[in-house]
C-alpha cells in the first residue's frame, strides 16, 4: 500500500499519540497487570488502524457531498457511470 504525503503526515501524528499508550501498555504487562496492559495495546492498535483502514478522508467526504447534492444531479452521475 503506498502512502502519500498526507497520509504520512497523518500517520505521524497518530503515532506520536499511540506510542506512549503502547509502551505504557507494555510497563503494565510487565508489571503482572496483564487486564491493564493489554487493554491499552489493543487501544494503541486501534489509534493507528481504525482511521487508516475504516475511516478513509476520502471516502467520508465522498459520500457527504453525495447526501448534500440534490436527488436528480445523484442521478444523473450514477447513470453517466454506467
Amino acid at each position: 500500500m503506498r502512502l502519500g504525503l498526507i497520509d504520512m503526515i497523518g500517520l505521524a501524528a497518530t503515532l506520536i499519540f499511540a506510542l506512549p499508550v503502547a509502551n505504557f501498555g507494555v510497563t503494565r504487562l510487565l508489571a503482572g497487570e496483564t487486564v491493564m496492559g493489554a487493554t491499552l495495546l489493543v487501544v494503541a492498535v486501534a489509534m493507528v488502524a481504525v482511521p487508516h483502514y475504516f475511516m478513509d478522508p476520502r471516502t467520508i467526504l465522498t459520500k457527504l457531498f453525495k447526501g448534500l447534492l440534490p436527488g436528480r444531479v445523484r442521478d444523473t452521475d450514477e447513470q453517466s457511470k454506467q
